[in-house]
């Protein structure tokens, strides 16, 4: 209760779709290429849908159909632990949650091997906030309630979106910067502005080979080939592709010092933003990216890359490339639905059976859930693939610690979501 009325909290859901549309209405004002690629984009997945009707129907029943626009992901990077966990709190009323770890060490991506140079940038870090008073007082609000009223989701909404706009200031003079280059292009672009900027936002699309192709038609500069797993009848993981991040104008300070007098500037340029554009296959069980992963890294040790198709496809072909092979040896996750145009027959079994409905075409399973992003973290443009190895127990305790909760498990979000889809099928089979 709030002033004798009752509150009445927008959804999170709502409140994070309005989050999405602002941050790729800014991103595309910002790099005017990436709304070209949205409007690539838009168009493969028109002609797919228009051309493959079974997948639309599959996506029309999972509820994946009318947001097959929106963006899924983006990449923001953070350099401090308060800020990591700022930056959760956000989320978190968004219905954001951590989900998933992976360490960046060991897949060769440290930043600081200098400890001079990370006691410098810890300094350079200090003195910048991300996020303004209000979004505090928000967070506050939100924390305090469990949610928030329209005007005030609306005002938060705005101040997350700012948080995170282009400076064309950096907050290092030009000699600070190329020194961090030197160690970490990443380095330079998390410690050398005054607050994070959109590293990337990433469309999903359902043609990926079609957008590679296509981008060189539209004068866009793409990525030589498509990382992740190599093409297959069933999608697996996540396959990606980009276009090359761009060379933008900079301002450095002559002297960025504490007072942060920076009237006096330098022209330079920065070159760290892209557009991704992802398409989602099916989320692998413990048994599937244990599989998935050993063909990684034999792809590794004889030093072929996505880039060498028929290679790559050879290495990968001993993983089961059929919804029912995958099924029966688990290694994929799915979500079950009955089949739209069967909801009016009547199953010959007299108990439920998953397996005879599927056999029967009353319940279908859909590209199954998404896809998580550990297939490769390559982005160096180089010919290397990069290949996760298991996490630091250490590392992740130190993440949490920084965010202030635990990370959830994906894997056992999948299965809840493939057992909750199988309760509504079992649901529907009961009142038949």
């Amino acid at each position: 209760m709030q002033n004798g009325t009752e509150r009445k909290h927008v959804p999170s859901a709502d409140i994070r779709q309005a989050f999405a549309v602002a941050m790729s209405a800014m991103y595309s004002k910002e790099v005017p290429l990436y709304g070209k690629l949205l409007s690539l984009v838009g168009q493969i997945n028109k002609g797919v849908l228009e051309n493959d009707s079974a997948l639309r129907e599959k996506l029309a029943a999972t509820d994946n159909l009318d947001r097959i626009h929106l963006e899924r992901h983006g990449a923001i990077r953070v350099g401090r632990p308060d800020e990591l966990s700022q930056v959760r709190r956000v989320l978190h009323v968004m219905n954001m949650l951590p989900t998933g770890y992976y360490d960046l060490a060991s897949a060769g991506v440290p930043l600081i091997e200098s400890d001079d140079l990370r006691q410098r940038t810890a300094r350079i870090l200090s003195r910048r906030r991300i996020f303004s008073d209000k979004m505090f007082t928000l967070l506050a609000i939100y924390e305090s309630n469990g949610g928030l009223v329209e005007a005030e989701a609306e005002e938060f909404v705005r101040e997350a979106t700012s948080a995170f706009q282009w400076h064309t200031s950096a907050a290092v003079s030009h000699a600070q910067y190329q020194e961090m280059s030197s160690e970490s292009p990443i380095l330079a672009d998390i410690v050398g502005f005054k607050s994070p900027h959109i590293n990337h936002l990433a469309p999903r699309v359902l043609d990926i080979d079609a957008v590679q192709s296509s981008m060189r038609d539209w004068d866009i500069p793409v990525k030589d080939y498509i990382e992740g797993p190599p093409k297959r009848q069933c999608p697996i993981l996540l396959r990606q592709t980009s276009f090359k991040a761009i060379e933008e104008p900079i301002n450095f300070p002559v002297q960025a010092d504490e007072s942060e007098n920076t009237k006096q500037c330098v022209p330079g340029r920065h070159k760290a933003r892209f557009g991704e554009i992802e398409q989602r296959g099916a989320a692998l069980t413990v048994t599937g990216r244990q599989l998935y992963d050993s063909l990684l890294a034999a792809a590794i040790k004889d030093s072929i890359t996505p880039g060498d198709r028929a290679a790559f496809s050879q290495v990968f072909a001993s993983f089961p490339d059929s919804w029912k092979e995958m099924r029966d040896l688990e290694l994929a996750w799915f979500r079950y639905y009955v089949n739209p145009s069967k909801r009016h027959a009547r199953p010959a079994a007299k108990s439920f059976n998953l397996k005879q409905l599927i056999q029967d075409d009353l319940t279908s399973s859909p590209i199954s859930a998404a896809g998580i992003f550990q297939s490769n973290l390559n982005k160096n443009g180089d010919n290397a693939t990069a290949y996760l190895k298991s996490s630091n127990p250490a590392s992740k305790r130190d993440f949490e610690k920084a965010l202030g909760v635990e990370v959830a498990d994906e894997m056992v979000l999948y299965q809840r979501i493939q057992e909750e889809s199988i309760e509504r099928c079992k649901a529907w089979f009961d009142s038949a």
